[in-house]
């Protein structure tokens, strides 16, 4: 769970007073995030720009990582002999799992 320092936290009263300061400090990087709340829960957190831009390229390139993984399993399996292949029974004897309790 992320942190918060008492300086970071807002309501939303008080967020929508002072929004202008508030994005201002983000924005200079005197704050790194706010985040605000209501009726003191976390409902939302303001970060900059860059921040934010820098956190979705992260997810892009998770996301990349993860189909490329998937695309060279797949690849690889496409060569193995349909002898190697083990079926959905075999499999389900060997984990003591009763198919025909199996929705």
């Amino acid at each position: 769970m992320v942190k918060y320092a008492k300086n970071e936290l807002y309501s939303i009263t008080d967020f929508t007073k002072q929004i202008g300061s508030v994005v201002g400090s983000i924005k200079e990087q005197t704050l790194e995030k706010i985040g605000i709340l209501k009726n003191n829960k976390l409902e939302a957190v303001v970060i900059s720009t860059d921040e934010y831009e820098r956190l979705k390229e992260i997810e892009e390139q998770v996301a990349l990582a993860e189909h490329s993984g998937i695309y060279q399993a797949v690849e690889v399996r496409k060569d193995t002999p349909l002898s190697e292949y083990v079926s959905m029974e075999e499999m389900a004897k060997k984990f003591d799992i009763d198919m025909d309790k199996v929705s």
